[in-house]
Formats: C-alpha cells, structure tokens, sequence
C-alpha cells in the first residue's frame, strides 16, 4: 500500500523510535554534566507496546524504522526489540543510530535479529577531546564498535558528525579523510538549537558552507553519483578524489529541508511528535495502557500526521519548543 501523505502532501514513511532516554556518554553539547531528569521506568514504553505501535504505522503504510535513545544499547535485551520488529509486515529497512560505545559486543545479535544498519555518532577522532567532548567515553572503544558493525554486515556504517565551533571544527578535514584511508560514510550535520545545544547555538553554529570548504581543502568534492547509502534522511552525498566512502552534509539551519521531512518521532514514553523542533504531541502510551488496538493506535498515527507543520520555524527565529534533542530520539 501507499503511505499516508500529510497536509502538505509530504508522503510519511518512517518511524524514529526513542526506547530510552538513558545514555552512557554527557556530550558537552547536549547534556548538563548530571545529565536530565530521567523517565521513571514505569512510564517507558514496554517492548511489546512499541512493537504493536509499529505495527500500527506499517499498516498506515510507513515503512522504516530507526532505533534511536538516549542510548539505545543501554536498554537490556534490545535484539529482542529488533526480532519482533523486523517481522511486522511492512517494515522494510530497521536501522539504530548509537554512540557505538557497546557495539562490539552487541553488533552480531542485532544483526542476527533483523537489524540492516548502524549510524554511529562520533564527533572527533583525537581520544583525549573524545574523552572530555562526552565526560569519560573511550575513543578506542567506539572505533572498535565501527568494526564490529562492519564485519557483523551492519552496513553501510554511517559516522555522523555534529560540527560545533571551538569544539571540533579543527577536525573536519580529519573526520573527511577518513572516507578515503577507511571507507566510511561522514555526514557532518550543523548544530541545532535544541535544548542543552542552545547554549552553544549562537557562537558553536557553523554552516554548512564552512564545513563544506573546510572539506574541500583535501580536494574537489564531487555528487556521490549512482544510488545514495542507504537510509532515509536528507543529507547529501560527495565524494573526495581517490574515496570509496562519501562526505555527506545535512543543513537543518542554513537549508533547511522541512519540504521533504518524511519522519515521525516517538518518544520512548510513548508520545509522538509531528516535528523535531515543535512541541506537538499526540500521547499513545495513554491509549496503550487504556486497551487500544492495532486500528485505534492508527488513528491516533494519522491524526500526528494532519499536525505536521509545514516548517520547523527556525528560519523565522522562532524558538524551538519542547525537550532536549535526548529526551526526544534525534
């Protein structure tokens, strides 16, 4: 079947779900050092619950499913998420995006489950900055995490770097290299003003243009050509001379691309959100635990959809509203 179109006429095929909001790093950027006023665990959505809510979405024709946290591989037993996930008819691509941290141990029964792809956040690749950027992380730790993702067939494995001035803009001409020595996949994202990252927003901002020449001071970046890495969000790919890998950049501020959102966001207590950066939210955990079935959630599905904005606001100055880019899934 088709997938449901919103007011705008944007088609809706994928799903974000957040399955906790607990996270083993405190980056600078988007926690405070004691981290947020967690979730208490009853009010966490169960697994069977986010498995009947998918269910839901795919017979409304969405067809993709990312993973997402806090953390998501701090949740006990997320393979079996996975299992019972990749299973709902419909559902055609399962990815998780995670600091990498515990992927060696966990990479090969998450592939064994269902899953297709990792996205792992890595924001530098000097390991005493990794250590202070996230409050304690080991660098080593989520290099050995990118490998495990590669040999369990995780891939392709895609590096997202939040480029933030003063913190790791030295570093994008490193970060890029790396899709020529190591065949990865970059996508440097700008920094968003949301929640804790509003403190950096206005001096860490750094556009895409900059990030862009910063790039291309190892030589002239060319469209990736032929079919894109595989996933569904809205980065756009190059490639440097001599690479295998791509260079991807994702301009949320500077061109933002609200035209072409295709997502939905649920948070790992049960509410979802329209938009990344409004407030709106329709609560499904409330008509979980009140008995609602399959067709009901669907409803509730497609009444989230008629609330999608048209733009995000931050082209017009407006403040994004709401929590913290943990607390929602990213």
């Amino acid at each position: 079947m088709g997938c449901i179109n919103d007011a705008y006429n944007r088609p809706i095929n994928y799903l974000r779900v957040s399955v906790t909001d607990r996270c083993n790093f405190r980056c600078l950027y988007c926690m405070p050092p004691g981290g947020v006023q967690l979730i208490p665990h009853e009010d966490v959505l169960r697994y069977e619950e986010i498995e009947l809510i998918v269910r839901a979405a795919a017979s409304l024709g969405l067809s993709k499913v990312r993973l997402t946290g806090g953390e998501p591989l701090v949740r006990l037993g997320i393979a079996n998420l996975v299992h019972d996930i990749a299973k709902v008819p419909g559902i055609d691509d399962l990815a998780l995006t995670t600091n990498g941290v515990l992927l060696t141990a966990k990479a090969r029964d998450l592939a064994r489950a269902g899953l297709r792809r990792v996205n792992v956040s890595l924001d530098t690749l000097r390991p005493e900055r990794f250590y202070r950027v996230t409050r304690g992380g080991e660098l080593a730790k989520v290099l050995a995490g990118i490998e495990a993702a590669r040999a369990a067939g995780l891939t392709p494995v895609k590096i997202n770097t939040v480029v933030v001035r003063g913190l790791n803009d030295d570093e994008v001409a490193d970060i890029a290299r790396t899709t020529i020595e190591r065949d990865w996949h970059v996508r440097f994202i700008e920094l968003m003003p949301l929640g804790r990252s509003s403190d950096w927003a206005h001096d860490g901002y750094v556009s895409t243009e900059e990030i862009k020449a910063r790039v291309e001071t190892l030589g002239p970046l060319t469209p990736a050509g032929g079919a894109p890495p595989a996933g569904n969000g809205p980065a756009r790919y190059y490639r440097l001379p001599g690479a295998t890998g791509t260079v991807g950049f994702i301009s949320p501020v500077s061109e933002h691309f609200c035209f072409q959102c295709n997502r939905l966001r649920l948070t790992a207590d049960g509410k979802l959100r329209p938009c990344l950066l409004r407030a709106d939210e329709v609560d499904l955990r409330a008509a979980l635990r009140d008995g609602a079935g399959v067709a009901e959630v669907a409803e509730l599905i497609a009444r989230a959809v008629r609330l999608k904005p048209e733009g995000h606001g931050l082209a017009k100055h407006e403040p994004p509203a709401g929590r913290t880019m943990s607390q929602i899934g990213g």
